[in-house]
């Protein structure tokens, strides 16, 4: 198994990996690092939770060396809160280089970002939108950009970022050198990278798409006007101490905070229409116990390197079954044990079945004393996989 210090990564660097105790490094790291050392672009397929941030913050570190004052390199994002992580991780790594970063994103005033741009930045972290802004403005200049890298593609894809991110690609030098994270690789990035990498390197750490092993999966097929009640129930006895409940839509997900909270128990909550110190709080309070609950959409959550989380509880069944594998990403990380439990009611049933064939097995059916159950298909992953494609012929 090789260390750090086997991945050909300067001394300044080896040095802050070791003050935060890290030795070994995962596999998207111990694959992808040699791969931009030798500065070639590179398409990274992760799931969050995998150590991806680091697999390109270190190398990028290493390869721009000790702080030169002007931007060198920009990391683009969908969210942020993972420009904020993102940014971390720099500063963490970064510190014996001296290197300095930006941290742009909307939602916030422009003058601290225009400030930090005009004290002289190594690395540029920025949400798509917040970065056209500014270039525009002429206030940030990518002429001296040497390393692109864009993270969480798919979700930029799936907010519809496409055309920012097109610009912004041949904003940059065409010399540079580009890598590409993404949970999926889709036809989309596909393309994308076409474009915008030149003869990639890719790194594919999926391991199909699984979950970690040391999750227990179950789900609740329960009446649909029976959920909230079944919710409750499930955080009353599963012994939580840490607790992300996903929801399909932003209503979704305010109706359920307020339901948790009517009974007694604070709720941080996440979705696209909190303001930037709403989701902060939100964040800083769940990081630090202040809240055992949150409640989250998809989008507002992807990315989040939230440790600790002891369960996970689908309160929609996700519509796309590898949301599902993300979601449930969150619990049972390093080794640890997580419990992931999905409430499903009759007219989701297709997309149930579509997660199962992904997983390859089917999920353990549990029942609560007092709620209405119904009786489903038993439909094996590959029975549910015939269904689906019999689905598709008769469209």
């Amino acid at each position: 198994m090789s260390t750090f210090s086997d991945l050909g990564l300067p001394e300044p660097v080896l040095r802050s990996l070791a003050e935060h105790g890290y030795v070994t490094p995962t596999p998207i790291q111990a694959q992808a690092i040699p791969v931009i050392m030798a500065r070639k672009d590179l398409i990274g397929a992760a799931q969050t939770g995998t150590g991806k941030t680091a697999a390109f913050a270190l190398p990028t570190l290493s390869l721009l060396g000790p702080a030169a004052g002007k931007p060198r390199c920009l990391v683009l994002v969908p969210t942020r809160e993972l420009a904020v992580q993102v940014d971390e991780n720099f500063q963490k790594y970064g510190k014996h280089f001296g290197t300095r970063t930006a941290l742009l994103y909307g939602g916030v005033g422009y003058g601290a970002q225009v400030k930090a741009l005009e004290e002289g930045v190594d690395v540029v972290i920025a949400t798509p939108g917040r970065l056209l802004d500014l270039h525009e403005q002429k206030i940030l200049d990518l002429k001296s950009i040497q390393m692109l890298i864009m993270d969480e593609v798919d979700r930029m894809l799936d907010m519809g970022f496409i055309e920012d991110v097109t610009r912004i690609v041949n904003y940059c030098p065409k010399d540079r050198q580009t890598l590409l994270f993404s949970a999926t690789i889709s036809d989309a990035i596909g393309r994308i990278a076409g474009w915008a990498l030149r003869e990639p390197v890719t790194v594919d750490v999926r391991t199909g798409l699984g979950a970690a092993d040391t999750v227990d999966h179950a789900i609740y097929p329960v009446d649909i006007f029976q959920k909230y009640d079944l919710l409750l129930s499930l955080l009353n006895k599963s012994g939580y101490k840490s607790v992300i409940v996903f929801t399909r839509t932003k209503r979704d997900a305010d109706r359920i905070a307020e339901w948790i909270e009517g009974h007694g128990t604070p709720v941080a909550t996440m979705h696209a229409d909190r303001s930037q110190s709403e989701r902060a709080a939100a964040l800083a309070g769940f990081k630090s116990g202040k809240f055992t609950i949150m409640v989250a959409t998809d989008i507002a959550s992807r990315g989040l390197d939230i440790r600790g989380v002891t369960h996970v509880i689908n309160y929609n069944v996700p519509e796309h079954a590898e949301d599902y594998v993300h979601r449930i990403g969150r619990t049972g990380r390093a080794s640890a044990e997580g419990e992931a439990f999905t409430l499903y009611s009759p007219d989701e049933m297709h997309h149930l079945q579509q997660i199962e064939v992904l997983l390859g097995r089917t999920i353990e059916r549990r029942k609560l004393e007092g709620f209405r159950y119904y009786s489903e298909p038993q439909l094996t992953p590959g029975s549910a996989k015939a269904a689906a494609v019999s689905r598709k012929r008769n469209r």
